[in-house]
């Protein structure tokens, strides 16, 4: 079987849940697929919505001590949580990821579901997941975390894709070739600080810190999409506005 990977899942993380879900349902135009009770276990709630076959998931602690609250306290809130990749055999590169050094974290085993989670430490900049659902090659196919029906919520008349994701680093070049190395995709593009997978391209950029800092979302509407985000009190620059921890931009 050909190697195969690509995007599945962002996770932003934000101190309250309903604000931000209410927000980038309404000003996106996407519908919530489902909350998974099983995360209250980490003492998280959550909501994922689809954005095309990418779900784009928020997570916020209703407790202390978890390690989202940790992650808001440590970058002030800023910076998406965790890249999600699909892929052939999560083990493998789990195990590939711990050759370079790079930690596996957690490893979740709900069949047909299996995923590596990599230490975010490791991984600089944000966690990574590699999960595989077995049965289940076609990206419309199921997808347990997103629970039974999240084909049915798919909305396109406002947002058609997340096309990208950027990514922050003193040393684009150099957190470009590390994130290459554990997820098994060439660096191409200026100066070599981009990955291509076959759904979304995630671009490194200079800057202060290390995160995961834009989301790069096609839509129909540009002036639309940004008139609703002022309506909700947002700050709008450009064809860009802050949600979530991280930059909405649109195109």
């Amino acid at each position: 079987m050909a190697p195969y990977m690509r995007l599945r899942q962002i996770c932003l993380v934000a101190p309250q849940l309903a604000p931000v879900i209410s927000d980038i349902a309404q000003i996106m135009g996407l519908a919530v697929c489902y909350r998974d009770g099983n995360v209250a276990k980490y003492g998280l709630e959550n909501a994922l919505l689809p954005v095309d076959t990418i779900l784009l998931e928020v997570v916020a602690p209703f407790k202390g001590g978890t390690t989202a609250g940790r992650f808001i306290e440590k970058t002030g809130g800023r910076g998406g949580y965790m890249a999600i990749f699909c892929c052939n055999d999560p083990d493998e590169r789990g195990r590939n990821a711990n050759a370079i050094g790079v930690r596996t974290a957690n490893v979740i085993d709900h069949a047909p579901y299996r995923g590596v989670q990599l230490h975010p430490r490791d991984c600089r900049a944000a966690f990574i997941e590699f999960n595989h659902t077995e049965g289940s090659d076609d990206i419309l196919g199921p997808y347990p975390p997103a629970g039974p029906n999240w084909q049915k919520f798919i909305r396109k008349d406002v947002t058609q894709a997340l096309t990208g994701v950027e990514m922050q680093s003193p040393d684009p070049i150099g957190l470009a070739a590390h994130w290459s190395k554990i997820i098994g995709v060439v660096p191409s593009g200026d100066g070599a600080a981009e990955l291509k997978l076959p759904n979304a391209n995630f671009r490194f950029v200079r800057g202060a810190g290390e995160i995961m800092s834009a989301l790069e979302f096609r839509v129909a509407d540009v002036a639309g999409v940004l008139h609703a985000a002022r309506a909700k009190g947002l700050a709008v620059a450009g064809n860009e506005f802050l949600l979530g921890g991280v930059t909405f931009r649109v195109g």
